[in-house]
């Protein structure tokens, strides 16, 4: 389900419990439930692939281990 609703400094907001994270803001209704499809879109692909990552890595390892080398350029 979602809501929308009309925001005092302008605009609609639209918020969904059904889907986490899931906030939209637009000029008109019709824009806030253009951005709000694709946010919810969005959204559910990025859990989609979490769910696949997990399953690849639980079959693989229990731990990821990542290395993050941040080199500064300036003072090589």
């Amino acid at each position: 389900m979602l809501h929308v609703e009309w925001l005092p400094e302008g605009g609609y907001l639209a918020t969904s419990e059904a889907i986490k994270g899931l906030v939209a803001q637009g000029r008109t209704v019709a824009e806030t439930l253009e951005i709000a499809r694709d946010v919810a879109r969005r959204l559910l692909e990025a859990q989609q692939d979490k769910l696949i990552l997990d399953h690849t890595l639980g079959e693989q390892s229990d731990t990821l281990r990542c290395y993050l080398d941040i080199t500064d350029s300036d003072h090589q």
